[in-house]
């Protein structure tokens, strides 16, 4: 069972080796330092206007929410609806007038005698 085990370890470092050989490890250069810097400088600046943006949309859409909310709350604000839909019925439909409120005649008579 050993030797089946030191195979396989032989095999994996074999392989290792391989892998080295095939993909060697890349000098790093002197303008590999600035140059890696300026990638996530650039990838940074991008990420961040967008976000600039997106904040500066939200804080616009909660402000405008804000004016009409106020806008709509003060009475007698909106020129087009100086009533609520119940005021005007109300007014359309006064109770004192004479053919809502009618006397009502009851017989009483049995209609059976």
């Amino acid at each position: 069972m050993d030797s089946m085990h030191g195979n396989q370890e032989e095999r994996l470092d074999a392989l290792f080796r391989a892998y080295r050989a095939a993909c060697p490890e890349p000098e790093a250069s002197a303008n590999f330092m600035p140059e890696l810097w300026r990638k996530i400088e650039a990838r940074q600046k991008v990420t961040f206007s967008f976000g600039r943006m997106a904040n500066a949309f939200v804080t616009a859409a909660l402000a405008l929410t804000i004016a009409l909310g106020v806008y709509m709350s003060v009475p007698n604000a909106n020129p087009y609806s100086p009533q609520s839909y119940v005021e005007a019925l109300a007014e359309a439909n006064p109770l004192d007038t004479p053919d809502i409120v009618a006397p009502v005649h009851i017989d009483r008579t049995d209609p059976g005698r």
